[in-house]
């Protein structure tokens, strides 16, 4: 079962968790607000600490849960970067995505929300796919193809390579 915890966050979680459900044929629940995010703020940044996040996220994970995955809307980095669209533990049980830099808005462009929907669900499996053993992928076209800029998750399928995908089934079925 993979739970997705809302925190803060203003956007379509039923789809996201069909899509996840369907993508990884998987049970997806889903928990509204389960975690504060106020001490993973970083006031000088006015941003929140991704890792310290899924540390929180590792601690508090129930066992019924084989992955769990953190979606906001809040503004996310790491030390060493400016801001990440996500962040997942390799072969780990946690992962978060934002969907904060993943909005036209936060580039003064106009709203697009179905874009903003295919960026999020794109990002979502993405950091899963780490969560399952997935490294960077060089297929241009695999989810798992690292993305730096929101352009580039645009010019990547939702979906995983052959190679991949095998990959997950693979770990997919261990949980099983």
């Amino acid at each position: 079962m993979i739970l997705l915890i809302a925190i803060d966050f203003r956007g379509d979680i039923d789809y996201l968790r069909d899509q996840i459900g369907t993508r990884f044929h998987s049970k997806v629940d889903v928990s509204i607000n389960g975690l504060d995010p106020k001490p993973f703020l970083n006031p000088d940044r006015n941003q929140f600490n991704s890792t310290s996040i899924i540390q929180r996220l590792e601690k508090d994970a129930p066992s019924t849960a084989s992955k769990v995955l953190a979606v906001t809307s809040l503004d996310l980095y790491i030390p060493i970067l400016t801001f990440v669209f996500g962040e997942a533990r390799l072969n780990g049980q946690c992962a978060v995505v934002s969907s904060y830099r993943l909005d036209n808005r936060s580039y003064g462009l106009p709203d697009n929300p179905s874009l903003l929907q295919e960026r999020l669900l794109k990002e979502s499996i993405h950091e899963l796919g780490h969560t399952f053993g997935l490294i960077h992928c060089q297929n241009p076209d695999c989810v798992m193809k690292s993305s730096t800029y929101v352009e580039e998750i645009d010019f990547k399928s939702s979906r995983f390579c052959l190679a991949c995908m095998d990959s997950c089934a693979t770990a997919l079925s261990r949980l099983k």
